[in-house]
């Protein structure tokens, strides 16, 4: 697995963005396989920083229905990355 595949997408809320400007941590979207160390490794050759620390949170997909026709959503993980003081946080685009 390449670091083009660990990291999914950034998220992008109110929570996230407050974290981002208070506690200089990331928060990502990463493969449901991805470990800690292969989350650090993708950010620090990505984004070119170093990381202090990676926390994560696996979630079960929910059960969707569509009239009588039903189903579950894929199960993803959540990776909040946070950087050493000093170093410069990515932009993302906001929409």
């Amino acid at each position: 697995m390449n670091q083009f595949d660990v990291i999914r997408r950034p998220i992008i809320t109110e929570k996230g963005v407050d974290k981002k400007e208070s506690d200089r941590t990331l928060t990502l979207e990463v493969h449901v396989e991805a470990n800690k160390t292969h989350i650090r490794q993708a950010v620090e050759k990505l984004f070119s920083v170093k990381v202090e620390e990676v926390r994560t949170a696996t979630f079960e997909g929910k059960l969707r229905r569509r009239g009588r026709f039903s189903g579950y959503r894929s199960d993803w993980k959540k990776a909040y990355v946070k950087l050493k003081a000093g170093e410069k946080m990515p932009e993302f685009a906001e929409v």
